[in-house]
């Protein structure tokens, strides 16, 4: 559970760093930074808690590195309601996977439920960012958002196994 995760925010701070590299200075910036500042937040969190538990992390790290900053930028460079098209896809599966895990976890696990809980929040927040910035609105919508789910459900699925 916890590989997934740190696996999960990493690929989330590089999507919002590859939008960045392209937005950083539009309208949109200060937005992703943002969430580009909660994601790191994150990620601080799941970082410590792989090295407090002797979790290894994914040896996937690496691919997600480059294909995080790729989606960001790629998107990006569609234009800001695409990038935000890639935020709410992405915070959809999330969503989904963090509820499956706050539900898995038991009472002597209460703390990290509160903090899955607490992260799952905020990306919620993120998908409604996305959502009020014309999400829905970028031409192939639906195509695009159908993608980047696939893409990330298997990445998930990956960190989980590797």
């Amino acid at each position: 559970m916890l590989r997934v995760d740190h696996a999960g925010e990493y690929g989330a701070r590089r999507i919002y760093e590859g939008q960045l590299a392209v937005l950083g200075r539009s309208a949109a910036g200060p937005t992703i930074r943002h969430m580009h500042e909660q994601e790191a937040k994150h990620l601080e969190t799941f970082e410590r808690l792989i090295v407090e538990n002797r979790v290894r992390p994914t040896a996937l790290q690496p691919v997600w590195h480059i294909a995080g900053f790729a989606l960001g930028a790629a998107t990006a460079l569609m234009g800001e309601k695409a990038a935000m098209a890639c935020t709410v896809a992405v915070e959809e599966v999330i969503d989904e996977h963090y509820a499956r895990q706050a539900e898995q976890l038991e009472e002597d696990q209460a703390e990290l439920k509160e903090t899955i809980e607490t992260f799952r929040a905020e990306e919620l927040e993120h998908r409604d960012i996305g959502l009020e910035h014309g999400a829905e609105e970028t031409a192939g919508y639906e195509t695009l958002s159908g993608a980047i789910k696939a893409g990330s459900r298997l990445a998930i699925w990956l960190s989980e196994r590797f």
